[in-house]
């Protein structure tokens, strides 16, 4: 084992879930290059595993940056091979959907930005408050934008879980980004639907404001499975701590990543 002293701590847990066969989640730590991400596959008959272990894959492939806009634009680069991919895939199987939600940290030189397609959130936890960074692409959000729905009609909204983007669905991936400033101790918070089902914002807010990532990770898990975990569930907490906190990787150096190999 060889220790380093980069800019994150970070954590990770993924669970199948209470009802759910397999684990179509899948996610990448990789503080060193300020890389964090989780991807929730669709498409049935392990094309769900496939799409997410494909997007990882590539975000995994990422170099180190010269600035977070460099970072930014290579992680772009790599989401659109892989929703190049995902597409060919599903030309080969006779047109099937196959694809995955994106949500992504990308920190580097004292900045960062998010970048997300699907419903996998991004949240950020500074100074004892949470903010949801992401915004959720489905069909309910935008019917609650535009004032068509309340937010307590959406929870018994039959069409709550259609999303309108994501890698893999559609010729012209559609991202959206949001930037920022990061400050000492903030913490991100990445994780697919099958989290925040069931457990609310104020409930990631305690956890992971007063656990290290991986203990908030784990307990997250634990809470959602507790509670029926009708989806996978997938979480990653990265803290930024720009004095030290260490990290330990294996002795070749490797990002920690769970996805399927192939």
């Amino acid at each position: 084992m060889k220790e380093i002293s980069p800019k994150f701590e970070s954590g990770a847990a993924s669970d199948v879930g209470k009802v759910r066969l397999e684990n179509e989640d899948a996610f990448l730590l990789a503080p060193e290059r300020g890389v964090f991400a989780v991807a929730d596959g669709m498409g049935g008959h392990e094309a769900g595993r496939l799409a997410s272990s494909i997007v990882v894959e590539q975000l995994a492939t990422v170099a180190e940056p010269a600035s977070v806009a460099d970072l930014l634009q290579r992680c772009r680069d790599k989401l659109a091979r892989a929703n190049d991919r995902l597409l060919e895939i599903a030309d080969e199987r006779g047109g099937i959907v196959i694809g995955a939600t994106i949500a992504a940290v990308l920190a580097w030189e004292g900045y960062y930005a998010c970048v997300w397609s699907g419903d996998s959130r991004i949240y950020l936890v500074r100074q004892g408050k949470i903010q949801q960074l992401s915004r959720d692409h489905t069909e309910v959000a935008e019917l609650i934008a535009e004032g068509v729905l309340t937010a307590e009609e959406a929870q018994t909204w039959p069409r709550r879980n259609v999303i309108t983007r994501a890698v893999g669905v559609y010729h012209e991936l559609d991202l959206e980004i949001a930037q920022g400033v990061l400050q000492k101790d903030d913490r991100f918070i990445i994780c697919s639907d099958g989290l925040t089902t069931h457990v609310s914002d104020a409930e990631i807010l305690d956890l992971v404001r007063l656990n290290p990532p991986q203990t908030a990770c784990d307990r997250l898990v634990a809470l959602t499975l507790e509670r029926g975990a009708s989806d996978n569930v997938t979480v990653v907490v990265a803290r930024y701590a720009p004095m030290g906190s260490t990290i330990v990787f294996t002795q070749d150096g490797a990002p920690k990543a769970r996805w399927t190999p192939r």
